[in-house]
């Protein structure tokens, strides 16, 4: 279980099993989007976001997916691959 602080979910959901796809999904999606830089190294795992990436990317906002795919052009390689 993973606990996000109230600085990144000020309300609603804040734990997420990690073990599970969906919970994992919903803690990646709300750390891309709210989290400060320190979040994401502190509760993202590199390899899990390069592999969910081809579905996280749907559920996040395009600015938010916009910028981490022009960060991370890993990201673009690995969607790319997924969807040939």
């Amino acid at each position: 279980m993973v606990d996000l602080p109230l600085h990144v979910v000020w309300s609603g959901r804040r734990s997420f099993d990690v073990d599970a796809l969906r919970p994992r999904m919903g803690l990646y999606r709300t750390v891309l989007a709210e989290g400060q830089q320190q979040d994401v190294i502190d509760f993202l795992n590199r390899d899990l976001l390069i592999a969910q990436w081809p579905v996280l990317r749907t559920l996040i906002s395009r600015l938010v997916r916009e910028v981490w795919e022009e960060r991370f052009p890993e990201l673009t390689t690995v969607r790319t691959a997924t969807a040939a």
